[in-house]
């Protein structure tokens, strides 16, 4: 969970319950992540490579150096709708494990965000918990 939202600073696109209700006004739209039909691998390739033209960053620093992500290289980025932005950190692959392995955990299929999960997160008495009957 940290990982997610500190390190990886997802909650900026995705929302801090990954329900794609970003906590920034100025970030992208991030995938509702409680919906996501991406499985384990699936998961982990677009954390690790991001997603060509579209607003998710690449958090695997040599994503791009030798083809390892879509079989694609650094110069090949530079086409025209093939922007990848800079994530706000990168992260060895045990991270991106840990995080997936907290998506499948707390996030992907468990439905909406409720009053006791919101309370695992933050605390009981926190006050984004309070939203929450």
């Amino acid at each position: 969970m940290r990982l997610f939202l500190q390190k990886g600073n997802c909650q900026a696109c995705h929302g801090w319950a990954g329900d794609g209700r970003k906590t920034d006004n100025q970030m992208p739209d991030g995938a509702n992540l409680s919906e996501t039909a991406l499985d384990r691998e699936l998961l982990v390739l677009t954390i690790k490579c991001g997603r060509p033209g579209r607003e998710m960053p690449a958090y695997d620093r040599l994503a791009y150096s030798d083809g390892r992500c879509y079989g694609m290289k650094q110069a090949d980025l530079n086409s025209p709708g093939l922007r990848l932005p800079d994530p706000p950190a990168t992260l060895q692959p045990s991270e991106i494990e840990l995080i997936v392995g907290f998506l499948l955990a707390k996030i992907v299929k468990k439905g909406p965000m409720d009053r006791a999960r919101c309370a695992e997160y933050w605390g009981t008495e926190a006050e984004a918990c309070r939203e929450f009957k």
